[in-house]
């Protein structure tokens, strides 16, 4: 049994329907990416895996049980979520942020414990934000403050992690150190993780399993050294290209077509 899984899924915003009828399993101890064009449903569909966004029919499954009828708690001891964009209490520090990360674990009758302050510790250390632990999470740059997040998420102790859109707004030096920690916390640990990427080629870099995804359903999943094809790339983007294989990782690496000339 796969922990997370998707059935019969139809996902609506008011009267729009974006996702209808999408069935997805979710391998275990992998990472897989969600790409597609804009509007496709990535996102819409990441926020239903992490109950953000309640279905309209079917379910999200976790450990074969319905999420719908999964008490709050128990569903934040197991699945970690990073949103686009999330926004920071202002004048919130690094430290006091990472450990929200341990508010599931907490009630009226068990406080902070050893084993919270263990987490925090471990979180901040494996995304290299220690030393950052006493500045505002508003003085970071997109890098630091994108690693501050993903260290609250870590804080959180989940086996399952949703990232929305990670390395949005980010330069590509930070978009690869974001990425290349995720990689690292899904090696580590064997977590699973869930991201939606905008970059084709990023995706294919990093994904162990890849969905692609064209209004609001999958149009294929699998090693992206299967899924990345010219017919993929032309049905999915509308984009005419060519694939030849990462120099580097030996993954499929996508090159638009020939540029318009006037």
């Amino acid at each position: 049994m796969h922990r997370l899984a998707a059935r019969g899924l139809t996902l609506a915003y008011e009267s729009r329907t974006v996702v209808e009828e999408l069935d997805l399993t979710v391998p275990d101890g992998a990472v897989t990416v969600i790409v597609g064009p804009n509007a496709c449903g990535k996102s819409t569909l990441l926020r239903a895996l992490g109950r953000l966004l309640k279905p309209v029919r079917g379910a999200v499954l976790l450990d074969g049980a319905e999420l719908a009828g999964t008490p709050t708690r128990k569903i934040a001891q197991r699945i970690g979520l990073l949103p686009q964009s999330p926004v920071a209490p202002e004048g919130i520090s690094v430290g006091d942020l990472v450990a929200r990360g341990r508010q599931p674990h907490q009630s009226w009758w068990r406080q902070w414990s050893a084993a919270d302050e263990q987490a925090v510790t471990e979180a901040m250390a494996r995304t290299s934000t220690t030393d950052l632990a006493e500045r505002s999470v508003d003085e970071l740059s997109g890098g630091q403050r994108q690693r501050a997040w993903i260290a609250m998420a870590l804080a959180q102790g989940t086996d399952i992690l949703l990232l929305d859109e990670p390395t949005t707004f980010l330069d590509i030096a930070h978009q690869v150190e974001v990425l290349d920690l995720v990689r690292r916390l899904n090696k580590e640990r064997g977590r699973t993780v869930v991201a939606v990427l905008h970059d084709l080629n990023q995706a294919a870099r990093y994904a162990d399993h890849l969905v692609a995804m064209r209004d609001g359903r999958i149009v294929a999943r699998g090693p992206p050294a299967e899924v990345v094809t010219a017919e993929l790339v032309r049905e999915v983007f509308g984009l005419e290209a060519v694939i030849v294989p990462d120099p580097v990782t030996g993954t499929p690496l996508v090159i638009p077509g020939a540029p318009w000339a006037g």
